[in-house]
């Protein structure tokens, strides 16, 4: 195989900065002779400590907003922006790249980057997508936006009450990625979608690299989207368990310790991501459920020094009791592997449900929006592996109330009946399962075929 150059993009949110900077290294450890790992310059000046291996190098491209700031919070300017600039500074990169003798041979682009496949198309390199969504997810909008039957190319952009596709779960509306309903206020970002579905139609060679494995979707994978070189690559996880590294945000340092002191699988671990707020009623509720289970649990909250009240309110209630340890970032690889961990209180995001499938620890799903709801959907029903609690439609809040967080972390605890007992081993042959993964095959058989 020749020496490769790959010119991997992402976008600067952690749950997009962490599988990319996962694929890099196993490009690497699979052959490739460089690799270079591209995110906005903002991001990039935010990256607390940048991960270093043989072969891997780091660069910047401008979102239009270099120092952050971003005028208005009109989605369609900002994108529109991101995309104007984006795609001359990641032309000037490209360009200096081969001046100082490191030609790209192949580009990796990331969710929100679509714009990423024309610059490639216009100066002839190869491409591909990294999905950091499951194949279910980019078979939803594979058949919502292809151009030949595409449910939403027409001018009636309402989704079916159903959705129902070979090799996936009946997804019911309120299961489909929450920016897929028109009324939703995440709905602006549809085009971004439509845009990434559009562009593999117009790549002579579309090549879309899944962060999943067979195992878990092997029918989904198998049925994604005609004419297109489908490649699943995952789970994009740390191999050691440890911090995935170029992490967006300072790490505590005393989680740790405090899960030593805690018996095995005893601990409720809580966690929303990088980029959910929930409302001051949602945590309120969450941390009353919590308190009442009686179970130890260490909770990330990024946000706690901006709510005094909230903030006040869990000392007092924790004050002298060592059931609760808050922290405003952690390694998750390196707490969901913890022995002392029982339970994952998650967003199902795509990362944090591969990572709870791989570490084997039964979840909770409270998902808040994007593909969450599909996500939380597959480990209740597809997988076994945890349950969604369910929010108060009364009066429409969509509250998750404290009494079902406590009946949640109950049943997958294995404090209520025989149901957490089948969530347990359901998490067990996952995890048995994703550490037989073939997907190290299939990258590099996917590089063999580059350099042939």
């Amino acid at each position: 195989m020749k020496n490769l150059h790959f010119l991997l993009i992402t976008y600067s949110a952690q749950g997009h900065i962490n599988p990319t900077l996962q694929l890099a290294k196993r490009l690497l450890c699979g052959g490739a002779a460089k690799v270079t790992f591209a995110t906005t310059v903002n991001g990039l000046s935010k990256i607390k400590t940048l991960t270093s291996q043989d072969g891997l190098s780091y660069a910047s491209f401008s979102d239009g907003f270099d120092d952050g700031t971003k005028p208005n919070n009109d989605p369609h300017h900002i994108m529109s922006e991101f995309k104007r600039v984006g795609s001359q500074t990641l032309i000037h990169l490209i360009q200096n790249l081969s001046k100082e003798g490191h030609s790209v041979d192949f580009l990796v682009y990331g969710l929100a980057l679509s714009w990423a496949a024309e610059v490639a198309r216009d100066m002839s390199i190869p491409s591909a997508f990294l999905c950091s969504q499951s194949a279910s997810a980019f078979a939803i909008y594979h058949h919502f936006f292809n151009t030949h039957e595409g449910i939403y190319n027409n001018n009636n952009n309402i989704p079916p009450s159903f959705v129902n596709l070979p090799g996936l779960l009946s997804f019911a509306q309120e299961d489909l990625p929450s920016f897929l309903i028109p009324t939703n206020p995440y709905a602006s970002i549809t085009p971004c979608f439509r845009e990434h579905i559009q562009n593999l139609e117009k790549d002579p060679n579309p090549c879309v690299l899944l962060n999943t494995f067979d195992a878990i979707e092997e029918e989904a994978i198998k049925n994604v989207g005609n004419n297109i070189n489908i490649i699943s690559i995952g789970p994009l996880v740390p191999s050691d368990n440890k911090q995935a590294g170029c992490d967006l945000f300072e790490a505590s340092k005393q989680y740790i310790e405090w899960l030593n002191t805690k018996p095995d699988r005893s601990v409720a671990y809580v966690s929303f991501g990088s980029l959910a707020v929930l409302q001051r009623k949602q945590m309120e509720e969450i941390f009353h459920g919590l308190v009442s289970t009686g179970i130890p649990f260490l909770w990330v909250i990024r946000s706690l020094e901006d709510d005094d009240e909230f903030k006040a309110m869990i000392i007092s209630e924790l004050d002298g009791n060592e059931q609760g340890l808050i922290v405003p970032w952690c390694s998750q690889v390196e707490v969901l592997s913890h022995q002392s961990v029982g339970c994952f209180v998650t967003h199902c995001g795509w990362n944090s449900t591969l990572e709870s499938l791989v570490a084997g620890v039964p979840v909770v799903g409270c998902p808040q929006f994007s593909d969450q709801f599909m996500n939380a959907k597959m480990v209740e029903d597809l997988w076994g592996t945890g349950i969604r609690a369910r929010a108060n439609h009364e009066g429409e809040d969509g509250i998750v109330k404290r009494e079902e967080i406590k009946r949640c972390v109950d049943i997958v605890m294995g404090l209520d009946g025989e149901k957490g007992e089948e969530i347990r081993k359901n998490a067990a042959k996952w995890r048995g399962l994703s550490l037989e993964a073939s997907s190290d095959v299939n990258l590099r058989a996917f590089m063999e075929k580059l350099g042939a």
